[in-house]
């Protein structure tokens, strides 16, 4: 009696093997994130970014940091075989990483052959004045003013590009904007902006261009109202 107690005690231990058909099969997922190693976002194929403008800024940024001397060679293989789109895509990725050097290079390749508009003129300056690099703004207020073209004062750029230039503290371009602006005939045969002559006025006098900036006070009073 003991050992058939026994038995079925050490038969009700040993597990009923279930048929595999009945079976669940449970299947976990766990993220995997590959982030990148700065705080800046990864290259991302998709509707900003072709596969053409992530393979130059990687063979940009290669060429930057392994062998400098090779840098023009690289640029002028690499960006010739991209066309307008990836080339303006390629300029605004680097301006997002912040690698001022190898925008302003690959700027100066898409002013050379499609020319460029103040919004962009207005990327690199507010790139160029978060980085530290506010000289390299007067340079490119120069190379503005030297395409001696008409500056569209009712372009949305233009007031970007004052306030970058402003922000990066650079008194002399932000002069030499505001001539540029009175030779296209802003304030005389274009109405002048409210906001634009309200920004320019406080950037001239904040940066020690108090007669410039009542200039701009006495030609747009009715405009500026107090300050």
């Amino acid at each position: 009696m003991a050992f058939s107690l026994h038995s079925t005690f050490l038969k009700s231990q040993i597990p009923i093997p279930i048929p595999i058909s009945a079976t669940a099969t449970v299947v976990v997922s766990l993220p995997v994130r590959c982030g990148p190693r700065d705080n800046r976002g990864p290259l991302v194929k998709g509707r900003t970014l072709s596969t053409e403008a992530i393979q130059a800024i990687q063979s940009l940024k290669r060429a930057e940091k392994s062998d400098p001397t090779k840098l023009e060679q690289v640029l002028s293989t690499t960006l010739s075989r991209l066309l307008k789109a990836d080339l303006v895509a390629t300029l605004k990725e680097l301006l997002r990483q912040d690698r001022c050097a190898l925008a302003l290079e690959v700027f100066a390749v898409v002013r050379s052959e499609y020319g460029a508009d103040l919004g962009m003129y207005a990327e690199v300056a507010a790139a160029l004045s978060r980085n530290g690099a506010a000289e390299e703004i007067d340079r490119l207020v120069c190379d503005l003013e030297d395409e001696d073209r008409a500056i569209q004062c009712d372009d949305k750029g233009l007031i970007k590009l004052i306030k970058a230039v402003i922000g990066g503290d650079r008194r002399e371009s932000t002069v030499r904007i505001y001539r540029m602006m009175k030779r296209s005939g802003w304030g005389s045969t274009i109405k002048a902006d409210d906001y634009t002559v309200r920004v320019l006025s406080k950037g001239l006098r904040r940066l020690g261009e108090m007669e410039m900036a009542d200039e701009v006070n006495m030609q747009f009073q009715d405009l500026v109202g107090s300050f």
